[in-house]
């Protein structure tokens, strides 16, 4: 049986959501949340807390540290014998390369803005399509997962901004045009999936933003319109 519910939510406001100059002294994924961050998370458990009331949950957790900070406040609403828990490395969030400064980054964001968010592969680090590709990968974990007996009946991933975007990209098979429509979630809103039975509906609006660059060709194919 499918869980009823499939809830997506990105981590709580970071040392480098603060302070994006942490990125020149601390590793990505050795940011921490700030103590708004953390109020964030707190609140975000009390909400899905209303969302899911008793019923059963597995969380699947990106292993960065302000991801497993999300997760240990949000988890503090739930009894601790509702839930289940895995880290799963592959939900982590696009890789950055290394230590970076501000204005590296900067100029690193306007390129890719530039030339395609999708394809464009930062020096050291990842294209959001190389993201794409190990979230595809997850989705096997994902559904072998969900043939198990008395698999729970919610799902709550904690992860990121773009890798939040790019799950739902495969999952709704939107084109690269269509992803690039769409903003990232702000820290700690969660987006909701659920399901009747059938096919997963999302329960929640989408937060859109103009397309970054002109390089857009849609499939037009003879007597289509």
């Amino acid at each position: 049986m499918r869980p009823r519910r499939i809830i997506l939510i990105r981590h709580g406001e970071s040392q480098g959501n603060r302070n994006p100059e942490s990125y020149a002294t601390i590793p990505d994924y050795a940011l921490e949340l700030t103590e708004k961050g953390l109020q964030q998370a707190a609140e975000a458990g009390r909400q899905l807390k209303e969302v899911i009331g008793d019923g059963s949950v597995f969380f699947y957790i990106s292993p960065l540290w302000r991801t497993r900070m999300t997760f240990e406040q949000i988890a503090r609403s739930f009894n601790r014998d509702q839930f289940r828990y895995r880290e799963e490395p592959r939900i982590r969030e696009q890789e950055w390369g290394h230590l970076r400064n501000q204005e590296d980054n900067e100029n690193i964001d306007e390129t890719r803005n530039a030339f395609g968010s999708f394809y464009y592969r930062i020096p050291e680090g990842e294209s959001a399509a190389d993201v794409y590709d190990r979230i595809s990968d997850f989705f096997g974990t994902l559904h072998r997962d969900f043939e198990k007996d008395h698999f729970p009946e919610n799902v709550i991933i904690v992860t990121h901004g773009m890798a939040l975007r790019l799950f739902l990209m495969r999952w709704f098979h939107w084109t690269i045009e269509e992803f690039d429509t769409y903003a990232n979630p702000r820290n700690c809103e969660y987006i909701v999936m659920e399901t009747d039975g059938g096919k997963y509906h999302l329960r929640t609006e989408l937060r859109r933003r103009p397309p970054q660059h002109n390089y857009q060709r849609p499939i037009r194919l003879d007597g289509e319109n």
